[in-house]
């Protein structure tokens, strides 16, 4: 070999070496450029529900933390139901950033969030409640621990599978309380997931949804002293709404009593308590592996719960404490303890995890980027907002003003949320606010033009508005343990 042959070939492995180690350097910067996603979600936890929210009467210190590290939206809606279940339609909306009445219950023919980055590139875990069949959950997730495919349960008697190399595996019965279960599993992934690969993990739990069973530890925080009742509390609603006798309201008789309703919050901020120590475990390993300088946690719910506001105790209605959750953002980039009163939805996360995460936003995502408000650009994504439950009531808000139709009784409400944020004193038949409510009745048939839905505002044969339950029978369900059942039923 000639010298100067020699020396070009040492030349050519220096730029080869070079070149190698800028496009290591330069993939290793893309990794640590795409953020780690963990999103944590309950289940049928009212927006009030967190101490941080000016709640004094409940315990949660770790999501009070994430409040005062991270941006909360304030004003973050369920966009309603199809049916009764209506954890099912919002987790559909918020996993394929879609309207209700553009997505299918079970997601078929869907990009799904964790479907989108995985294909980017993110190992997508998940654990806990997967309410939209197993199918959409496997073409989801890279991997599942103790995957709970349905709707609720027996908190110590949760059905679990695992997800390995896309099969279902190890069927079982949980043999621990569901928060705790769900999040061994999150912990456990944390722990074995390699650092240097970007995650998204899904741990949605089923707390604080009934059985409302909270462990002993975390009720003796209210053994004592009782929360107080809401605000809005009622001894029956004032009308007849058309899901009155649901299965949710069912959970206790009428008249509401107020020792009872106060029990029943007590217990469901006794499940929060609990699922609050347990996610202090999840944020105390993403520190303990390095992971927290690198990691968005999104908090939020897939609705509200009324427990005893106007009289009802489901989230089967259109009032604020049933429509809307708690949202959280916490990361970097993202503003330490700000907030904003912004009109948005839980599907917009869809799109606002794909800004955050560098990802193009699939077609047929509604959803709107959320991040602009926390970076200054905007104030608002949407002036106004609908929500809707079955064929039974229509509802649309804006800053100030909400009207809520009934169409099967031909009724409607209408509120001042500025000057009356509990919605108690109905203004419609108010001459002063005629116009108004015509405007909102037109803003709403935009909206239901907007989003195909087709459900006249009018019935041609009301129903009754009247309607008084006292007395009437009730009946627990198979996922009622039998405490609760002689607590709350046999005692009738």
């Amino acid at each position: 070999m000639t010298a100067r042959l020699r020396n070009s070939l040492i030349v050519l492995l220096i730029f080869l070496g070079t070149f190698l180690t800028a496009n290591q350097t330069w993939a290793d910067s893309q990794k640590k450029s795409r953020p780690n996603i963990l999103f944590l979600f309950s289940d049928d936890q009212r927006a009030d529900a967190l101490s941080a929210y000016d709640n004094p009467h409940i315990r949660t210190p770790n999501l009070d933390q994430l409040v005062r590290t991270g941006f909360s939206f304030r004003n973050a809606f369920c966009m309603g139901s199809i049916h009764g279940a209506v954890c099912q339609p919002s987790r559909a909306m918020l996993n394929s950033g879609r309207t209700l009445y553009h997505v299918p219950m079970d997601l078929k023919g869907v990009i799904t969030l964790p479907q989108l980055l995985k294909q980017a590139g993110y190992t997508t875990f998940g654990t806990g409640k997967w309410h939209n069949q197993s199918d959409s959950f496997q073409k989801s997730f890279t991997t599942g621990t103790a995957v709970f495919i349905g709707g609720m349960s027996n908190h110590l008697k949760v059905p679990v599978v695992d997800l390995k190399d896309g099969k279902f595996e190890n069927k079982r019965i949980g043999v621990k309380f569901s928060n705790e279960l769900f999040v061994d599993a999150a912990v456990d992934f944390l722990n074995e997931h390699p650092q240097d690969e970007p995650f998204y993990a899904y741990v949605a739990f089923t707390s604080p949804h009934d059985p409302r069973m909270p462990p002993a530890a975390a009720m003796k925080v209210y053994e004592n002293v009782r929360p107080p009742l809401p605000k809005n509390f009622m001894s029956q609603h004032p009308f007849n709404n058309g899901w009155m006798t649901g299965r949710d309201e069912v959970l206790t008789g009428w008249p509401r009593q107020p020792e009872i309703i106060r029990e029943q919050l007590a217990e469901y901020y006794g499940m929060i308590t609990d699922m609050d120590s347990q996610i202090g475990r999840i944020l105390n390993t993403l520190k303990e592996k390095g992971l927290d300088e690198n990691t968005i946690v999104i908090f939020s719910s897939d609705h509200g719960l009324a427990l005893g506001s106007h009289g009802l105790l489901g989230k089967q209605n259109l009032y604020e404490h049933s429509m809307k959750s708690p949202l959280i953002f916490k990361g970097p980039g993202i503003p330490q303890n700000e907030s904003s009163n912004a009109l948005v939805y839980l599907y917009d996360i869809f799109p606002t995890v794909c800004d955050l995460t560098h990802t193009q936003v699939p077609a047929g995502v509604e959803g709107s980027d959320l991040a602009p408000i926390w970076r200054g650009k905007t104030d608002r994504v949407r002036d106004s907002l609908f929500t809707t439950y079955e064929n039974l009531m229509r509802a649309v808000r804006d800053d100030r003003w909400k009207l809520i139709r009934y169409p099967q009784i031909n009724k409607t409400q209408l509120f001042d949320l500025k000057q009356d944020p509990h919605e108690l004193q109905d203004l419609s038949q108010n001459p002063e606010q005629k116009e108004r409510v015509q405007k909102m009745l037109t803003l709403l048939k935009n909206w239901q033009q907007k989003t195909d839905d087709n459900q006249p505002l009018t019935s041609d044969h009301p129903q009754p508005e009247t309607i008084d339950l006292t007395g009437r029978k009730r009946k627990p369900d198979q996922h009622q343990p039998r405490w609760i059942v002689e607590k709350y039923f046999d005692s009738e």
